[in-house]
């Protein structure tokens, strides 16, 4: 995954296939931890961000990795705009002018239920982790309507029947990014795809992969922080091994992340294929990702944590961001998955 936040490491990309890394890194450093500053830069990156599976995936993942490595508030508040507007382009669907996001959590106790109504389909019921429903113009939202099949829909947050629960939001990562639940009451919708739609189409794996580039820009910002701290001062054994193991990590995930692109590109991500590599790409990242933050810690000791704002933020934003990897619970889907495909795949 090529990552040009860092100007000096400025990659090969003709002026055709991707925007101003290196500007765009700049403007993305400028939302500083506001969700309200990074939604606008949204709104500007949507009209030259390519979507998946339409032969530019890796300029699409450089992109949202080059604005994680710069701030993770301003990713978090683009990557799930940028998916929205795919998810509607892959349903043949024009997305309204605004901002988007994508509401398809579940949690226990929690449900949407989509029922038809005299003037179209209605959503009633909470739903969890809706980030930043309360700044957004629109969003995808999922809800079951019945027989244990769900649904996408297209929904207006700023309707009076979408009421976004204050107070819940106490993280200390990402905190400007409020991410609690929110209360539909016959809320307007628009249909998005037929029944499970959203879940069964190959979009769903390519917005998860972009997900884990974001995390992958996070931690290699994190790194940068060792690779200045080392190169400071006369770095010992101990300073070299932490800041080999760490390049070996993002290298990793790096290699994943553009062989995924490929593949997305290519067709050979689809169905059960698709799947698997998203869990795959998802599992190789977030481990390189808290690894790095480890090292770090280990590293740099408690001063950057204490006394330096951006690397504090940065690191507290990428821990909880990481959260979305749902860590041992993710590997044993992975490892079902094998088994019922009934090939050893090494």
């Amino acid at each position: 995954m090529d990552i040009t936040a860092n100007p000096a490491a400025e990659q090969a990309f003709g002026s055709q296939e991707v925007p101003d890394l290196p500007d765009l890194a700049r403007k993305a450093s400028a939302v500083h931890g506001s969700a309200d500053a990074g939604l606008r830069l949204a709104r500007d990156i949507a009209v030259a961000a390519p979507f998946p599976g339409q032969g530019r995936t890796k300029t699409l993942w450089s992109i949202l990795a080059t604005v994680a490595a710069a701030d993770l508030t301003a990713a978090r508040s683009i990557e799930p705009h940028l998916d929205a507007l795919a998810i509607l382009d892959q349903a043949g669907i024009s997305a309204e002018p605004g901002t988007w996001g994508v509401f398809a959590a579940e949690g226990p106790g929690m449900a949407v239920t989509a029922t038809p109504g005299p003037d179209g389909w209605e959503l009633s019921g909470r739903k969890p982790w809706c980030s930043l429903a309360a700044r957004l113009d629109h969003a995808v939202v999922t809800a079951h309507t019945g027989n244990g099949r769900r649904r996408a829909f297209a929904v207006d947050l700023r309707q009076p029947a979408v009421t976004p629960v204050p107070e819940t939001w106490v993280s200390r990562g990402l905190a400007d990014v409020d991410s609690g639940p929110v209360d539909f009451q016959r809320a307007s919708a628009r249909p998005v795809g037929a029944d499970n739609w959203y879940l069964e189409r190959p979009g769903f794996a390519w917005g998860g992969m972009g997900v884990a580039a974001c995390w992958y820009g996070g931690a290699a910002a994190v790194a940068r922080r060792m690779f200045r701290a080392a190169a400071e001062r006369e770095p010992d054994q101990i300073a070299h091994s932490l800041l080999g193991k760490a390049d070996a990590r993002l290298q990793a995930a790096r290699a994943v992340l553009d062989d995924a692109a490929a593949r997305v590109d290519a067709g050979d991500a689809a169905g059960r294929d698709g799947a698997m590599l998203a869990q795959r790409v998802r599992g190789i990242v977030a481990d390189a990702a808290e690894e790095v933050l480890m090292l770090a810690d280990h590293g740099l000791g408690p001063g950057p944590l204490a006394l330096e704002e951006d690397h504090a933020r940065r690191t507290a934003d990428l821990r909880i961001y990481l959260r979305q990897h749902h860590a041992e619970r993710d590997y044993a889907a992975l490892g079902r998955s094998l088994l019922q495909g009934g090939e050893i795949p090494w």
